[in-house]
């Protein structure tokens, strides 16, 4: 782990960013092969150009919920073509069982060892570095399409600050509720969704996200390019075109959801999600079918510009499933094999699905079963790009490069200890007011998980029994005093 020093912005972007990039280009390809290992990981070897880099997250998507992973009720061909032709990683990691802290791992390159709020109010900082900042340094084109949620003022901490030349989508947490959204936000202004006032249903936000993520592609760019495309979906509220849900009309037995429609709510959710859905289960998927849909027009759009073979392809979740405004995770076996689902710091909140597709880099497809998590991303493109972060100021991450797991000869990866640390709200699940704190940790086989920070530690061997089940804390005290310390050294 490296922790730099002060970093001091630019005087102006305009006058550095043509000498900077032209400074790249010339010393691309030495500072791939010369990049130096940073928190125990090497470069591969380097590529002619860098390559585009398109990172899709959708919002509360189990690890079973698609075809690739095991999902028999929900069509998802794209996702599963993608990962046919890529990697499957299926021991990959959320930076955290809730949306925000998530996010903020994602794009800061931490753990909830080095995050300063692991609940769901986690903002990123005025003095973060992210992701789109170092890929800025080796002269990306980058957006950001869809859900944020991590900023806490704009003009200092909305995406344009934090290193996005564009973004359009949803500010605010909140915000994300909404599958068909009065307003939605571009570069810091605010846009009225004429077609969704008056409780008209004209424009799906997803949809809205995918057509401008496509046009950015479309757009003429010297540079590669780095877009971010966060989904708010399938998080509830459910709901999706009809042309996706009326696939599953008649395939599911159904309970409607009722919302707030009785005048008094029908679960603990419905304060946020009032209006009621007839068909939960169709409702949900259809919305992961639109997912699915909606990635394949994104590369289909990457092919016809010509640009699909080098570029890098991740698709992810944040979390683990829901069961909010009607959501049924247990249903869909939305988290098999794993325990819990969203909230829980059981396998099934944080173990999430993992594809990565580089057809340039990555000619075999193949299942790859390295434990890694969000905190690795920072460090893996930053190395896919060519940056070095000791290069960096202020970079301040804990993860590491998987860099050398995408290529068709993977370098196999030092065991580490991965940990998460979740401040449940107390009462509503979105008070903001942390009660309980939940910790877990991973370290190759073992799995310790502590509900609450006077509860037991209990130990898990997450290979053998994934679902959590049979507690080995008796029968392995060394090991279990080992996540003890752990989790003490890190409490709260």
């Amino acid at each position: 782990m490296r922790i730099h020093g002060c970093y001091h912005a630019p005087l102006t972007v305009a006058s550095l960013r043509v000498a900077s990039v032209l400074f790249l280009r010339l010393c691309a390809t030495a500072s791939l092969a010369a990049l130096a290992i940073h928190a125990g990981r090497a470069t591969a070897e380097p590529t002619s150009e860098p390559p585009n880099i398109v990172f899709i997250v959708a919002d509360d998507l189990g690890f079973n919920q698609l075809g690739c992973y095991g999902s028999t009720s929900i069509k998802t061909p794209h996702l599963d073509r993608l990962a046919a032709q890529g990697i499957r990683f299926t021991q990959a990691y959320a930076g955290n069982t809730v949306c925000s802290p998530s996010r903020v791992s994602l794009f800061t390159g931490r753990d909830g060892r080095l995050m300063e709020n692991n609940s769901n109010t986690a903002q990123l900082g005025d003095i973060d570095v992210t992701v789109a900042h170092i890929l800025k340094r080796a002269g990306y084109d980058t957006g950001l399409f869809g859900k944020y949620s991590i900023g806490s003022q704009m003009g200092v901490t909305d995406p344009l600050a934090m290193g996005f030349d564009t973004w359009f989508g949803m500010y605010s947490i909140l915000e994300g509720h909404r599958q068909y959204p009065e307003f939605l936000w571009r570069d810091g202004q605010k846009l009225r969704i004429m077609a969704n006032e008056g409780g008209t249903k004209g424009a799906y936000a997803q949809e809205l996200f995918t057509q401008e993520a496509i046009d950015f592609i479309n757009q003429p760019h010297d540079n590669p390019l780095f877009i971010v495309l966060a989904f708010s979906s399938p998080h509830a509220e459910l709901a999706a075109p009809q042309r996706y849900v009326d696939q599953y009309e008649s395939q599911f037995s159904e309970t409607a959801y009722g919302g707030m429609s009785g005048g008094e709510p029908s679960d603990k959710y419905a304060w946020y999600y009032p209006e009621p859905v007839q068909k939960p289960h169709a409702t949900l998927a259809g919305m992961v079918t639109a997912l699915d849909d909606y990635v394949g027009q994104v590369v289909a759009a990457l092919e016809k510009k010509g640009i699909a073979d080098n570029t890098l392809i991740f698709f992810t979740s944040d979390n683990g499933p829901h069961d909010e405004g009607g959501g049924d995770p247990a249903f869909f076996e939305a988290s098999s094999p794993y325990r819990g689902i969203k909230r829980d710091v059981y396998d099934g909140g944080i173990h999430v699905p993992m594809i990565a597709c580089w057809p340039q880099a990555i000619a075999q497809a193949r299942v790859d079963e390295t434990p890694w998590a969000f905190a690795d991303v920072l460090p893996t493109v930053a190395d896919v790009a060519g940056v070095s972060l000791d290069s960096v100021p202020r970079v301040k991450t804990n993860g590491v490069s998987i860099r050398g797991l995408l290529r068709d000869d993977p370098q196999p990866m030092p065991e580490r200890t991965l940990y998460w640390e979740f401040g449940k709200q107390a009462g509503d699940p979105n008070s903001g007011i942390v009660g309980e704190v939940f910790q877990a940790a991973r370290r190759g086989e073992w799995k310790a998980v502590r509900y609450g920070l006077d509860a037991p530690v209990e130990l898990y061997n997450i290979r053998t029994d994934p679902g959590e089940q049979n507690e080995l804390s008796q029968k392995h005290p060394t090991i279990h005093e080992e996540f003890v310390k752990l989790f003490e050294d890190h409490r709260g």
